[in-house]
C-alpha cells in the first residue's frame, strides 16, 4: 500500500504543478521523456504521452536549442528520482532522465547514485501490480473530463508569436527571425547571429537572438549595415546582409504590425559541406554521449533516412592531445547513460576521438543506416577551434559530419 500511496502523490504533485504552471527555479528538478528540434515533434510526443495519461508538457531550452518534454517539474529529489526509475522499468519511456536548474540555464543532468536508485526499485517493487497500469488508470480519471483538443501540425507554439509593443523602447525595434526548413516548411529551433557589416568592424559579432522569437534590437552602428547569419543542425548556413535603417528593402522581409519579419528558409547540407553537432555532448573521458544529445542524434538518423543517397564522414575531436582513461560502451546497450557494463581503457587523445566517433556510426548502424554510407575519421586535439587553455576550448571537443554524397 505504501507504493501505492506514493505513486498516487506523485500523480497529485505532477497534476497540480503543472495545472499551476509553477516556475522553474535553480532548485528544480524535471524527469524528461523527450526532446525534439522541431516543436511539431514535440507537440505530437507529447501529445501522445498525454493520451497515454502522463501530465507532460514541454519547453524550450534555447542554449540547446531543444524542445524538452517532461511529466514531472518538482524541488522534492526523492520524487524525481521514484518516477525516474519507475519510467525507466515500467514505461515505454526507457530513456527518461533528470535534470536539474531553470530551462535555458544549461540544465545539468543529475545523477542517481546506487542507494537512491535501491531504494526507488525496493518501493517499487513492494507493489504487485505494475505501477504504469496505476498511473494510467489514475490519470485517465483525472483527465478524461478536461481533455483538450491536439494542437494542428501546422501551428507550433512559436510560429505566431503575439506582436510586441515598441513605442515602449523607441531605441529598438522588434524583429522575428522565421527559421523554417526549405522542403518540409517545418519551424526550426536555432539562433540567429548578428554581425557589424561596417568596413571597419567587418566579421565582428555583435550578438545572437532566438530564432521565431519577438526580440528587441538596438543599432550596432551608424550606417545600419549588419551581416545575419543562421545555421541549425543538418542544414546549410544561411547568410542575408540586411540594413538596420531600411530592413523592408531586403528581399523577402516585411514590416507587419511593427516587426520586422525576417524569413531563413534552410536547405539541407549538400556535398562537401560539414556541419559541428553542438547539441552531442560526451561524459568525461569517455565515448558515451550524454542524455541530452539524443535528439540531435536522432535529426542525423532523420537526415540520413531523409535522403538515402547520402553518403557521412563523422569526425572526432578532443581538446589537447594527451593521453588518458578512455570509457567505452563495452557489453552495455545503451549510447546514453553510463553503467556498470562500460569498459574502461587507456589510450590517445585521437584514440577517444575515434572512439566517439565510432559510437555515433554505431547508432546510426543499429537503426537501420547501411555501413557503406557512415565512415569515420579521428583527429585527437590537431584540428582545435580554440587555444587548450582558451576559455571557450570546451568547444574544441565535438563531432562533425562531412557530407561525402547526396
Amino acid at each position: 500500500m505504501r507504493t501505492f500511496s506514493l505513486i498516487v502523490a506523485l500523480l497529485v504533485i505532477v497534476h497540480f504543478s503543472f495545472a499551476q504552471e509553477k516556475p522553474h527555479t535553480d532548485q528544480s528538478l524535471c524527469v524528461v521523456i523527450g526532446a525534439f528540434s522541431i516543436p511539431r515533434n514535440a507537440i505530437e510526443f507529447t501529445e501522445n504521452a498525454k493520451k497515454q495519461g502522463y501530465e507532460a508538457q514541454y519547453e524550450l531550452n534555447p542554449k540547446r536549442k531543444l524542445f524538452y518534454v517532461y511529466v514531472l517539474h518538482t524541488e522534492d529529489r526523492k520524487a524525481a528520482i521514484t518516477e525516474t526509475i519507475r519510467l525507466q522499468k515500467q514505461s515505454p519511456y526507457h530513456d527518461t532522465w533528470m535534470y536539474s536548474g531553470l530551462l535555458g540555464d544549461n540544465p545539468q543532468v543529475v545523477k542517481i547514485n546506487e542507494n537512491e536508485r535501491q531504494e526507488a526499485l525496493e518501493e517499487l517493487n513492494e507493489n504487485a501490480k505494475p505501477a504504469v497500469e496505476v498511473v494510467a488508470a489514475v490519470a485517465a480519471e483525472v483527465t478524461q473530463a478536461e481533455q483538450k483538443p491536439v494542437e494542428e501540425k501546422e501551428s507550433p507554439v512559436l510560429v505566431e508569436p503575439k506582436p510586441v509593443v515598441t513605442e515602449t523602447n523607441p531605441d529598438t525595434k522588434s524583429f522575428i527571425f522565421r527559421i523554417t526548413s526549405v522542403v518540409e516548411g517545418d519551424t526550426l529551433a536555432g539562433d540567429v547571429d548578428i554581425y557589424d557589416a561596417d568596413a571597419a568592424n567587418k566579421n565582428r559579432k555583435a550578438a545572437t537572438y532566438r530564432g521565431n522569437d519577438p526580440v528587441n534590437i538596438r543599432a550596432i552602428n551608424k550606417s545600419g549595415n549588419l551581416l545575419l547569419e543562421c545555421e541549425v543542425f543538418g542544414y546549410r548556413k544561411a547568410q542575408l546582409p540586411l540594413n538596420y535603417l531600411k530592413p523592408e528593402e531586403t528581399d523577402g522581409v516585411e514590416i507587419k504590425d511593427g516587426q520586422v519579419i525576417v524569413p531563413f528558409a534552410l536547405a539541407r547540407l549538400q556535398k562537401g559541406d560539414k556541419a559541428i553537432m553542438f547539441n552531442v555532448y560526451f561524459y568525461k573521458d569517455a565515448a558515451i554521449m550524454r542524455p541530452e544529445s539524443r535528439y540531435e542524434i536522432n535529426s542525423l538518423l532523420e537526415m540520413m533516412n531523409e535522403n538515402p543517397k547520402y553518403k557521412i564522414r563523422i569526425h572526432g575531436h578532443t581538446n589537447g592531445s594527451s593521453a588518458g582513461k578512455i570509457i567505452s560502451m563495452g557489453d552495455s546497450k545503451n549510447f546514453f547513460q553510463l553503467t556498470k557494463d562500460n569498459k574502461e581503457g587507456y589510450g590517445s587523445a585521437k584514440k577517444l576521438s575515434e572512439e566517439r566517433a565510432l559510437l555515433i556510426q554505431r547508432f546510426l548502424l543499429e537503426n537501420g543506416i547501411e555501413a557503406s554510407r557512415c565512415q569515420v575519421k579521428a583527429w585527437g586535439g590537431k584540428q582545435p577551434i580554440y587555444e587548450v587553455d582558451h576559455p571557450s576550448a570546451q568547444a574544441n571537443v565535438r563531432v562533425e559530419v562531412e557530407i561525402l554524397e547526396n
